[in-house]
């Protein structure tokens, strides 16, 4: 055991001693590191004042020790409150191991022996209700995520919604369930397309994804016009991030075949995060940059503008993005990058496509 884990175990042992199930316990500081001192004799050697801080500022993040904030302080460096609150002492919810033993022909429960703080009642609970389900799974049949989280948790976002639900979303995980042993499928959200006229179904080969409204409808005009680069077959509205939940239901509308998906989206971070999160998440999908309608954007520099606020830039989404274009290219990407620049999509109009036909 290292200076550090020894200084920290003699600390929390101390608190632990005075720590009480009811109330919280006022502390000096000095008197637990006189304490400390007097049982180790190599205290001073092993800088142990530097350990005893740092096991002292632990234990406050924890939760178990509070500063008590008025000004007088322990007269070392660096400082620390005189005095602390010991908290009160955090009762555990232990599972019984036999009634975990019962369930453990479905579940794994290593997580939970590694981590006893998530042996609550609520927590047992939702595992109790997803092993009834399970004794008679195989006679239901396939639902929505939202329907089978509103049956067994009570709320149809608890499996969905991290936010509102911080604990539901890794629960499968946490217990070792996959989606598919509740009979539940997260369905892809539809999306507006448009099918070239003329074309069937079974005619689709060329995809064209783009990521704003006007462009989408610039498109339409233009495929009609039999001007639109790749003459996609079918035409579909990312609509921003969207595509991104959406893009599974074009497996399930559409039959298997060869596809080429072209996409295009704003010269910008967001932009480029969409494609390469795309690409990453549909790895056996033909998915790459609509280069002729990336260029033609650019052909439009002088239309650029300030980059959105809230925009995460990835660096490995834009490294790869630009390795599709010439090094002039580039380079013109990369000065919109570091100025904080972007090209919207809204260049492309029925209008300035005419300056290169």
């Amino acid at each position: 055991m290292s200076t550090i884990d020894i200084i920290e175990t003699r600390v929390r042992g101390f608190i632990a001693d005075i720590q009480h199930p009811k109330q919280k316990k006022k502390i000096n500081i000095n008197d637990l590191e006189v304490q400390l001192r007097r049982l180790m004799d190599n205290y001073f050697e092993m800088d142990g004042y530097s350990l005893f801080y740092h096991a002292i500022q632990t234990l406050a993040a924890e939760g178990q020790l509070t500063p008590i904030l008025n000004n007088q302080y322990n007269g070392r460096t660096p400082a620390l409150a005189l005095f602390y609150w010991v908290n009160v002492k955090v009762q555990e919810n232990k599972w019984d191991r036999l009634a975990m033993m019962k369930l453990s022909d479905q579940f794994d429960f290593s997580f939970y022996e590694r981590h006893p703080e998530w042996q609550t009642q609520d927590e047992w609970d939702r595992i109790q209700k997803v092993y009834t389900f399970l004794q008679t799974s195989n006679e239901r049949e396939v639902v929505s995520v939202e329907e089978r989280s509103l049956e067994l948790f009570g709320h149809e976002k608890f499996l969905l919604d991290g936010e509102s639900f911080p604990d539901g979303k890794g629960f499968l995980a946490r217990i070792g369930i996959a989606e598919d042993q509740l009979k539940m499928v997260n369905y892809g959200e539809p999306f507006v397309f448009w099918m070239k006229q003329g074309k069937e179904i079974k005619d689709i080969q060329r995809v064209l994804i783009v990521e704003n409204l006007s462009f989408f409808h610039t498109a339409i005009k233009l495929l009609e016009a039999g001007q639109l680069d790749y003459e996609p077959e079918l035409i579909i509205y990312g609509e921003g991030t969207k595509i991104e939940r959406s893009f599974s239901f074009f497996f399930r509308m559409f039959p298997p075949n060869n596809y080429l998906f072209y996409y295009a989206g704003d010269l910008d971070a967001a932009g480029y995060g969409i494609l390469y999160r795309l690409i990453d998440k549909y790895p056996d999908c033909c998915i790459q940059p609509a280069l002729k309608i990336y260029r033609k954007m650019l052909e439009c520099y002088e239309q650029k503008n300030v980059q959105k606020q809230g925009q995460t830039q990835n660096m490995k989404y834009r490294d790869s993005f630009f390795q599709w274009f010439t090094e002039e290219e580039e380079t013109q990407l990369m000065q919109l990058w570091q100025d904080n620049k972007r090209i919207p999509q809204e260049v492309l109009t029925i209008e300035t496509w005419r300056r290169w036909m």
